[in-house]
């Protein structure tokens, strides 16, 4: 909060109820998790821009924790890879 203050919600993730929402881009290019391969929109953040991904959590090296640690590794390098330009 200090850092950015209230960012503005991006445009992908509000509702679009009305049509003139839907012109000013509201919820265009928005990606249902459950409908991605994996459950999991890899190239949609849900931070502002501004802001740019965050990491909140980090695992500890013991008990159920590694499992935690291996699957979020597998899925920031997805997540990272999904970002990158294509061509």
């Amino acid at each position: 909060m200090r850092e950015y203050g209230t960012a503005e919600v991006p445009l992908h993730l509000r509702n679009a109820p009305t049509k003139l929402m839907k012109q000013l881009g509201y919820s265009k290019g928005y990606q249902y998790d459950h409908d991605s391969e994996g459950g999991i929109a890899l190239d949609q953040t849900g931070f502002p821009d501004a802001m740019g991904e965050r990491q909140y959590y980090a695992p500890v090296e013991r008990g159920l924790e590694i499992k935690l640690k291996d699957k979020l590794d597998r899925l920031r390098a997805a997540r990272e890879q999904a970002r990158k330009p294509r061509g």
